[in-house]
């Protein structure tokens, strides 16, 4: 039998129709409710020309809009590209052209970046009628319109990709990772199966669902038929009116976003009774912020993810010892993580540090149009991922370093070439190099180091104002350097470990 995203919202809408599935501003959706709407948006999508293996782009925030288009795309056979509504045009832009969508599924509040791409395929739906894009068919009316099962048409198989969730590359250019049903479903169960998530939570969702730490728990709620709150924005006040009115039990969240919780639970009287637990994850959590959260009666079970994974690898709660919270835990249920040479692709013993691989049935099927990228992550069923680090006597992980130069700020993925291929384009910039500087707040921030041309002015600002003309104000650099060189080896590279040191 081939599993598929959209036969798993078929059996929970069989098994639970009655109860209550996505939840949000103005509606509230039952599991039963929610399989019609994705049908119709797939009937309409498919009436249209959208077929199996087309692509579908789709800019939205986090929502039933959001979620429904995603099914709608399973139960075609599409393919949903998830775009990241943070990004400028310019970077969208190039998404749209790598992965090519037959089809644009957007809310109107995007309607004028849409408005601004090249290429914005014929086909498009908008979340309200939207006057300047009057060819957009209105997802309400398509939604109401009545409904009849979806006649199945080409045989999927659970090994197609589902989505395309692009992330940032080291060469500047992002990179589209295919994630299948397969790789969704078996995350889903491994997070059922080891985090405190069970059907009986109420769980709100406030991390992007443009990133799969944001995507999938939806898939594990279905799973388990959990109920689901979507919040389109981060405002903590917003967010501890929901937990209180909604009975929240269950959340997840990156430690930006806790911290920003907690310093309003300080602040004013807020009703966390309901909450058995959060979970926390995208960017490093530390171990001050666990015992904060627990100190107002927060239970934190942490998680280190990776969007080629499909989602956690590794995870720890407090059962594990709190002396293990500067760790990143034990590899979840179905994935297996191992340490090796970097250079020679071998294990090393227990307690010696590598490069961090990992394999499971969640591992993505490869990176959209770029064969010599997945080749170079996956090797032998294993994916590499770039992160230094070691397992202990115990088989926690203990991270270290990366291989890569990310940098991880309030939980998006920051790689520096990106914002120095920008820089150096400010013509008072001779040379520049951005690593991550440690962040109380947001983990980590970019930092520039800047080589300025000679016989030219520029003050630090002038380079952030610079950067943040063309970049996505999370990439934006939050201070700068200036230095007469940039320390470099023999071969002329930059010495970045001396940077972040400095």
């Amino acid at each position: 039998m081939q599993r598929t995203l959209g036969q798993l919202l078929s059996r929970r809408a069989y098994l639970t129709p009655d109860k209550e599935a996505w939840i949000g501003p103005g509606y509230r959706y039952t599991f039963a409710e929610v399989d019609r709407r994705v049908d119709l948006l797939a009937m309409h999508l498919r009436s249209a020309g959208v077929g199996a293996g087309d692509r579908i782009a789709l800019l939205a925030k986090n929502g039933e809009f959001h979620a429904t288009t995603v099914f709608a795309a399973a139960r075609l056979g599409a393919i949903a590209v998830v775009l990241n509504w943070r990004l400028p045009a310019p970077e969208l832009q190039y998404v749209l052209a790598d992965s090519t969508p037959v089809a644009f599924v957007y809310e109107s509040e995007f309607a004028p970046v849409v408005a601004e791409l090249e290429g914005v395929p014929a086909v498009r739906v908008c979340s309200t009628p939207n006057p300047v894009d009057d060819s957009a068919a209105d997802y309400r009316e398509v939604t109401n319109r009545p409904w009849q099962p979806l006649e199945s048409g080409t045989t999927l198989a659970s090994a197609d990709p589902v989505v395309l969730m692009y992330t940032s590359g080291t060469t500047g250019k992002p990179k589209g990772a295919m994630i299948s049903h397969d790789n969704l479903l078996w995350s889903a169960q491994g997070c059922a199966a080891t985090l405190e998530w069970h059907g009986g939570h109420r769980f709100l969702l406030v991390a992007p669902m443009f990133h799969i730490g944001g995507f999938n728990p939806v898939v594990t709620n279905t799973l388990q038929g959990t109920p689901c709150v979507f919040l389109p924005d981060f405002d903590p006040a917003v967010v501890w009116d929901t937990i209180a009115r909604e009975r929240i039990t269950t959340m997840m969240v990156v430690p930006v976003m806790l911290q920003a919780m907690l310093a309003v639970a300080a602040a004013t009287e807020v009703d966390a009774s309901s909450l058995v637990n959060v979970t926390c994850g995208g960017s490093p959590v530390s171990v001050d912020l666990i015992e904060a959260a627990g100190g107002a009666g927060i239970a934190v079970q942490a998680v280190y993810g990776i969007t080629e994974f499909s989602g956690a690898l590794t995870y720890w709660t407090r059962e594990m010892g709190t002396d293990a919270a500067t760790t990143q835990g034990r590899a979840m249920m179905f994935g297996e993580i191992k340490i090796v040479d970097a250079d020679t692709g071998r294990d090393v013993p227990t307690g010696t540090a590598g490069e961090v691989w990992c394999r499971g049935p969640m591992v993505f099927t490869g990176y959209w149009n770029n064969p010599d990228a997945t080749a170079s992550a996956l090797i032998d069923g294993w994916y590499r991922s770039g992160d230094i680090g070691l397992v202990d006597e115990r088989g926690f992980l203990h991270l270290k370093d990366r291989l890569k130069d990310m940098i991880i700020s309030g939980g998006e993925n920051i790689y520096p070439v990106e914002l120095e291929m920008v820089l150096a384009r400010h013509a008072a910039v001779r040379e520049v190099a951005v690593v991550g500087r440690t962040d109380a707040r947001w983990g980590e921030v970019p930092v520039a180091h800047v080589v300025v041309e000679p016989g030219c002015a520029i003050t630090a600002e002038e380079v952030i104002a610079f950067g943040r003309e063309h970049l996505a104000s999370y990439k934006t650099v939050k201070d700068v350097v200036f230095v007469d060189a940039l320390p470099k080896n023999s071969v002329g590279k930059i010495l970045k470990r001396q940077l972040r040191a400095a």
